[in-house]
């Protein structure tokens, strides 16, 4: 699925005269950025553009230093992060006045990946577009934050840090645990980059000492040691390495008939609970929950490009077919073009490769 629809929305969304706001946060900005361009032209046309600048994203400082410029100069209000946080969370708002009604409404895109077309192409990532009331009112609340430091106070549906991500992932492990001891079924998978952090890591291990089934899903850095007897024998760890960067992170917490899913911008490291601004949104959509879980058991059923915690490639058990999560990805993802549905081949079902979809 392409990256395409995110800055075609935002050239859409500067052309509307019934449009009147845009907020957007930005990480990593492309040399020649499409989604900057459209923003300078929503300020053109009289929308007011708020945008949050990451000038600590190592590599991108120049280009984001140069379009934010731009960007301050053509009339938008730009917004740097303090020196001790980074923003790292992926976030656009985007509010209307209906035809109908001419009241304002809001739509939202929230993702694991970057706004950055050149990087797109090459990441694989999941995004959301939603018009769900909730949702936007507590994206809303993030970008009032930076507009004018009042800290996020009544989320029902996102994690954000460093306010209520860690509490809440703690809390969501907890419930884990809780079932397992009392004999319920109980699980957990988590996709991340980078699994750092003590108490999270601590969390986990409290876990599975209590039976809970516990998968991950590792790109990067792994402190946590799985299949430890006594300490860690529910644990299991892979990681996938193919032709596109896995850079998601999707958190899946409870049994398939009652399971929560969330996708997220932060890792699970100090850095990213504490010192960032980020933000993981559950996916509420059953259908595209169901997408979402299809693609994470492509992933985990990996046999080609996965490998183990000691750095060993999966192989294929006897008569086991080979499966290549990423192939087998972007033909399901090829076959849902031009909204053709197609039903899902794995226990749970999936959502997308390089720019993966949401509710």
């Amino acid at each position: 699925q392409s990256f395409d629809a995110v800055p075609r929305l935002l050239r859409e969304a500067a052309l509307d005269p019934r449009v009147s706001a845009i907020s957007i946060t930005l990480y990593r900005v492309a040399p020649k950025s499409a989604v900057a361009k459209a923003l300078i032209k929503a300020v053109k046309n009289g929308k007011q553009v708020t945008v949050v600048v990451e000038l600590k994203a190592r590599f991108d400082e120049e280009s984001n230093l140069y379009w934010s410029e731009k960007l301050q100069r053509a009339g938008a209000h730009v917004i740097f992060t303090p020196p001790e946080l980074k923003c790292h969370a992926k976030l656009l708002l985007i509010t209307r006045r209906e035809d109908d009604t001419d009241q304002p409404r809001r739509y939202a895109y929230l993702s694991s990946g970057n706004f950055n077309e050149a990087t797109a192409g090459l990441y694989a990532d999941h995004g959301l577009f939603t018009a769900n009331t909730e949702l936007t009112a507590e994206v809303d609340q993030v970008f009032r934050y930076f507009t004018t430091g009042e800290e996020p106070s009544h989320l029902h549906h996102l994690l954000v840090a460093p306010f209520t991500l860690r509490t809440q992932l703690l809390k969501l492990i907890a419930t884990e645990t809780t079932h397992a001891k009392k004999g319920k079924p109980a699980s957990i998978i988590l996709k991340v980059n980078s699994l750092e952090d003590p108490g999270m890591i601590a969390a986990l291990y409290a876990a599975s000492q209590a039976g809970v089934h516990i998968e991950l899903l590792i790109r990067g850095i792994g402190c946590l040691v799985p299949g430890e007897p006594g300490l860690s024998e529910t644990i299991s760890q892979r990681g996938l390495l193919d032709r596109y960067l896995e850079h998601a992170r999707i958190y899946v917490f409870g049994p398939p008939d009652a399971e929560k899913v969330y996708v997220s911008s932060a890792d699970w490291m100090g850095r990213n609970l504490d010192r960032r601004v980020e933000v993981a949104f559950p996916i509420l959509d059953e259908a595209m929950r169901a997408e979402v879980r299809h693609l994470l058991d492509l992933e985990r059923a990996d046999n080609v490009k996965a490998r183990d915690f000691d750095n060993n490639y999966v192989q294929p058990a006897p008569g086991e077919p080979r499966v290549r999560a990423q192939e087998a990805e972007y033909q399901y993802l090829k076959k849902l073009a031009g909204r053709k549905k197609v039903a899902p081949t794995a226990p749970h079902s999936l959502a997308p490769s390089p720019k993966k979809r949401g509710n």
